[in-house]
């Protein structure tokens, strides 16, 4: 990303738009914008931060044209600028103030503009200024492809390299939060020294595990056939004090998500289609996707009833929610052999 490199290389611009869903993208930015720009033992004083759900935009203007109480910088910062989206403002915001701003910004300070929305309105006057007068980072959730470079990146980095079986165990283990894995390669790049290999006996070993990512091992058993394996998980789960109802609720979202993408597949749409529309990552429709071949749609439509059932009968009976997940997987085993 352009602007990030930029600001790693010590270069700054009067302006920036930070967006996007991909948080970490936008967090290395503000970070790099922190340590880079200001002198340090003046920072707390030339930082300022205005959300412009509260409050209206002149309000950030006045400050940015206000000289820095000491050092030659300030940085403001401006959050959720909704006014260069589509979406409707509670607050009533001078844009023409701003676009003045945006054509003659004052030397002295760095503005930055950032926010979680994924897209712009490319019609307004207003973004169309701003995209021509700014450092723009657009903070996507990288694709299959590109997350697996950055993490190869993000092991160069701790000084380790990192084998592709590796990355996809730690993928499955910790999942796409991109503040996850950073801190899961530093401390596995950490663990196998400087210039070695981070193996996949190393991630599955040290990486720190959600229920997320065992629900995603539990659901791969059950679609390969090794039900016995997806019960030891599950009862690991329990081990751990995992609510029963939390762990149905997390099964019937991946199987709804592979439901989904079997749809969706058999409609034509490409991978990154379908990441798009169901706002996923694109490897967890890779992984649904093979996962789907294991069903028919008749199958999963009945696996998903199976699960509706279960979770009706631990919100209304008074039997067990442990005994009611048991035999959901039998009632699914029962199923897997008879197909």
């Amino acid at each position: 990303m352009d602007v990030l490199r930029e600001l790693k290389s010590g270069r700054f611009r009067s302006v920036y738009l930070l967006y996007g869903p991909e948080q970490y993208f936008i967090e290395e930015a503000r970070q790099l914008l922190l340590k880079g720009a200001l002198d340090g033992e003046d920072t707390d004083l030339n930082v300022t931060s205005f959300d412009m759900t509260e409050v209206p935009v002149e309000a950030a203007i006045e400050e940015a044209e206000t000289l820095p109480f000491l050092g030659d910088r300030k940085l403001v910062f401006v959050q959720n600028p909704i006014f260069f989206t589509a979406e409707k403002s509670k607050i009533e915001h001078g844009t023409k103030r701003l676009e003045q701003y945006l054509q003659d910004p004052a030397p002295f300070t760095i503005l930055v503009f950032q926010g979680r929305f994924e897209k712009l309105d490319e019609r307004k006057k207003l973004t169309k200024l701003i995209k021509k007068q700014a450092g723009v980072l657009e903070a996507k959730r990288p694709a299959e492809r590109e997350l697996s470079g950055w993490i190869k990146g993000r092991a160069a980095e701790e000084g380790a390299i990192i084998e592709d079986a590796a990355i996809h165990q730690l993928l499955a283990i910790a999942g796409f939060n991109l503040s996850v894995l950073s801190m899961e390669i530093m401390k596995l790049a950490l663990h196998a020294g400087q210039g070695n290999e981070i193996t996949e006996e190393n991630v599955t070993a040290l990486t720190a595990r959600t229920l997320e990512s065992d629900i995603f091992r539990l659901v791969d058993r059950i679609v390969t056939g090794h039900l016995s394996e997806a019960l030891r998980i599950y009862y690991d789960l329990i081990r751990l004090n995992e609510e029963p109802l939390k762990i149905l609720a997390v099964i019937a979202g991946q199987f709804r998500l592979i439901y989904q993408v079997k749809e969706l597949l058999k409609k034509g749409y490409g991978q990154q289609q379908i990441a798009g529309q169901l706002k996923v990552h694109p490897f967890r429709v890779k992984i649904a996707g093979g996962q789907a071949r294991a069903f028919s749609e008749a199958q999963l439509a009945a696996v998903i009833q199976m699960l509706a059932e279960s979770d009706y009968e631990m919100k209304s009976s008074a039997m067990d929610k442990k005994m009611i997940m048991e035999l959901f997987f039998f009632r699914l085993q029962t199923m897997m052999q008879t197909k």
